[in-house]
């Protein structure tokens, strides 16, 4: 169907609707340094990935300074698999020994943060792929997990290998190249005392780093809406007293504990703001940050 001279019309005066809309919005972060982790299903459809480095473009065009941490689980599943090296998770994380470390640093800090850094070069801003190696941007130390056998009650800590959590986060790198007017890329690796590298969650390591450079938000792209009340419905809002007391109250479960924790986190670290959105729905970060119903849940401090 072809268009006519008054849909061009409408279509454009909806388009400058939007654009006035937003000003707000644009002016409040301003010089603004946000936080992205991406990841999940985002991270793995060809429309949603372009969508995602035209945003972080826009960000930075309109005087935002985006951050960007990125997954990989299912890209290091399929190097391993092509390598027939077996994977075993617990609570989540990938047991990792010395000869699978190599390959997961390789997979993330080689292909998928190049990848990751190209969406948004392609976009018309310029990125940088890094990890959390470089710069001594993550310091990190050995994480460890202590599981209560049922029936004994006894306690025993599980190895889990060369998995790690940042212990300090020096952001010299990335102001570095925030001020060089570059948006950084970040592959969630860091390194030990010893020199040694630890894999880390992409959500603790995009914490971290939000608190780290005291940024107005940490925008978490996750596979869901963002937390939900028990009918099943979006909660827009929570402080971090009454998200702590949910948890507690075993109305936040699951996969979502991790991810709720992680923005208390940020926030007490440091990050003014945390959310967790959905990152299937396209242009997800445009929408929590430049409309007034936002498009996740936004845990803050107070």
């Amino acid at each position: 169907m072809t268009e006519t001279p008054q849909d061009i019309r409408e279509d454009g005066q909806r388009q400058a609707a939007i654009l006035a809309s937003a000003l707000p919005y644009l002016r409040r972060y301003a010089g603004d340094t946000i936080v992205v982790k991406y990841g999940g299903h985002a991270m793995g459809v060809d429309h949603l990935s372009n969508a995602f480095g035209h945003d972080i473009a826009l960000l930075k065009l309109v005087g935002v300074n985006p951050i960007i941490v990125h997954g990989g689980g299912p890209q290091i599943s399929a190097m391993l698999e092509r390598l027939q090296l077996r994977s075993t998770f617990i609570d989540g994380l990938r047991v990792t020994d010395a000869a699978m470390v190599e390959i997961i640093e390789m997979v993330l800090s080689g292909s998928v943060n190049k990848q990751v850094a190209d969406l948004i070069n392609r976009a018309g801003a310029l990125a940088v792929g890094i990890s959390g190696k470089d710069g001594g941007l993550i310091r990190a130390r050995k994480l460890t997990r202590t599981v209560r056998d049922e029936d004994s009650l006894i306690e025993r800590e599980l190895d889990l290998g060369f998995v790690g959590e940042p212990s300090k986060i020096d952001p010299r790198v990335l102001y570095s190249l925030l001020g060089s007017g570059l948006i950084p890329v970040i592959a969630p690796v860091g390194v030990g005392d010893q020199g040694e590298t630890f894999n880390i969650n992409a959500d603790t390591a995009a914490g971290a780093i939000s608190g780290a450079v005291n940024a107005s938000r940490l925008l978490m792209l996750t596979d869901v809406p963002g937390v939900l009340d028990e009918n099943g419905k979006l909660i827009p809002e929570l402080t971090a007293e009454d998200a702590q007391r949910r948890i507690e109250a075993g109305q936040i479960t699951g996969g979502m504990i991790p991810k709720v924790e992680t923005c208390l986190k940020a926030v007490r670290e440091g990050a003014k703001a945390a959310v967790i959105l959905d990152g299937r729905v396209p242009h997800a970060c445009l929408l929590e940050l430049f409309t007034k119903s936002g498009s996740g849940t936004l845990i803050r401090g107070t």
